[in-house]
This record gives structure tokens, C-alpha cells and sequence, in this order.
């Protein structure tokens, strides 16, 4: 699955994020580097990064 970065953005920014606070939840630098970079990433990830963020996976997928 893919997640959309601009959907994503506007995800993290409403719920105040930063890097150090994914990694709190277990999401990897790396992995959200991926994610944010257009790659596919696994779809328990990207639940993991949506339940971080407080919103439904479906508002940060591609498409």
C-alpha cells in the first residue's frame, strides 16, 4: 500500500507530531522515510502510522 504524502502531512501536522514521536509508537525513521518517499509499505504499518496520527488509514492511502 502507498500513502499519500500531502494527506499525510496535513495528518501529522494536525496531530502535532515529529519523528521522535512515531518512534515512540515503534514506527522506524526509516519505515516512515519509505512511506513518505511514495514506496509501498506493508498495510499493519501503515494502520500503526494512521492509529498514531488519530485518524482512519483510509484518509492517508494513495488513490
Amino acid at each position: 500500500m502507498k500513502m499519500d504524502r500531502q494527506k499525510f502531512s496535513i495528518a501529522r501536522a494536525r496531530a502535532c507530531m515529529g519523528q521522535k514521536d512515531f518512534e515512540k509508537v515503534g514506527i522506524p525513521k526509516g519505515t516512515l522515510c519509505r512511506a513518505m518517499n511514495g514506496k509501498g509499505i506493508k498495510p499493519e504499518t501503515l494502520g500503526k502510522i494512521a492509529k498514531a496520527l488519530g485518524v482512519d488509514v483510509t484518509e492517508i492511502i494513495e488513490g
